[in-house]
Order: C-alpha cells, then sequence, then structure tokens
C-alpha cells in the first residue's frame, strides 16, 4: 500500500529574516533624534554619549561602531536633519536665485538663513558644533568642508553669475565678495553682538555691494 509522507516543516526557517540594513537604519535614525534632543534640551556640554545611548534605545557600543565621538554623531545628525526637512519640503538642493538681480537674490537668501538659524531645531545643534570645531581642529575640517564649503560655492557661484552680467567688478575675489555677507552674520549670531534680523541682513548687502564711500 502506498504511504505519503507529510512534509515536516520548521516553522522558524519559514519567518523571513529581518532587515538587517533597515533595522540599520532605524538604529541610525534613532541615534540622530536623541542627539539632536539631547543638544537642545541640556546642552552639548551635558550631552554623553550614553545619555544619546540611552535615550535611543541602543547600546554604547553601537554607537562606537559608527562613530568616535559625540561630535562626530552630531554632526551626521545635522547633515540628516537638512536633507530631511528638504525632502519633506518636497524641495530640491538649495541654490540662490538668479533673477537678474544680485542684491534682491543675496537679501531673499540671507533672510532665510536668519531664519533657519533661529529655528529650535537649527540653533542648539549648530552652535555646539561651531564651537566644538573651533578646539577639535579635525571636527573642525569636516564641519567646514560638509557644512560649510556647499553654501559659500552658491555664493560664490551667484557672483560669479553677477560678474557674468557686469553687475560687479570683474576683478573682486569671490571668496572675499562672499565673506562681506557670511562672515559678520556668523559672528552676530555666534556672539550675540547686536541685533539678528532681515533688516540687518538687508544692510549687509548694500554696504557690500555699494560701500562706504559716498555716493
Amino acid at each position: 500500500m502506498a504511504t505519503t509522507r507529510k512534509r515536516i516543516t520548521n516553522p522558524a526557517a519559514e519567518r523571513p529574516h529581518p532587515d538587517a540594513t533597515r533595522r540599520s537604519q532605524r538604529s541610525r535614525q534613532a541615534i540622530y533624534d536623541a542627539a539632536l534632543a539631547l543638544v537642545g534640551e541640556v546642552g552639548y556640554p551635558k550631552t554623553t554619549i550614553e545619555g544619546i545611548a540611552a535615550r535611543a534605545g541602543v547600546g554604547k557600543q553601537t554607537i562606537y561602531r559608527w562613530w568616535s565621538s559625540k561630535a562626530d554623531v552630531l554632526l551626521e545628525a545635522f547633515l540628516d536633519l537638512g536633507e530631511r526637512l528638504v525632502e519633506a519640503a518636497g524641495e530640491e538642493a538649495y541654490t540662490i536665485p538668479d533673477t537678474g538681480d544680485v542684491a534682491a537674490d543675496l537679501k531673499v537668501v540671507l533672510r532665510a538663513t536668519v531664519d533657519e538659524l533661529r529655528d529650535p531645531r537649527f540653533e542648539a545643534p549648530y552652535r555646539a558644533l561651531a564651537a566644538e570645531g573651533v578646539v577639535n581642529e579635525e571636527l573642525g575640517r569636516t564641519f567646514v568642508s560638509r557644512l560649510l564649503e556647499p553654501s559659500l560655492q552658491l555664493y560664490a557661484d551667484r557672483l560669479r553669475a553677477a560678474q557674468e552680467a557686469g553687475q560687479v567688478r570683474q576683478d573682486i575675489d569671490l571668496r572675499i565678495a562672499l565673506e562681506l555677507f557670511v562672515s559678520p552674520l556668523a559672528q552676530r549670531w555666534l556672539q550675540h553682538t547686536g541685533p539678528f534680523s532681515h533688516a540687518y541682513t538687508d544692510t549687509l548687502v548694500d554696504y557690500a555691494l555699494h560701500g562706504l564711500a559716498p555716493r
């Protein structure tokens, strides 16, 4: 008599394996969110790897597997925050507009910078990174190359277009020229040396483009 053999299955073997990549990304995002939240709540000096790990619900060794310091964690978290906000707004990578009026275009972007630096989501981590970059040379170089330089290049590109349009002198050093806008803005924001407003940045543009001599 013929017999049939029942197939013996292993329930554990049939369950889908966890997606290690997805789990890893969830852990990274939790760490980013924890680092940004803690810096905003207790400040950078009191933020620790242990605190970030506890807030994120991961082991401390998980953080050290990916980063060597809390500064490195915060830098990546800050960059990720910017990317997520741009994506959520459905925007492409930011560029300075070119309407043909260089003064108006620079005023628009500097006003937007004021608004961003006043945003609590950005202000605490940005200040922490800027301050730590002064005493931590390696972090400072990374902060400049990954965060500042791409933005500074946008100013250089817009001023170069203004040169080509005959709106600014041909012999200017573009790097020095862009610093006339961004350096005073950064100093006033970091050191609280005066009002930080749209009116201030509009005046910066007027002074930088037209000079201080009588007209």
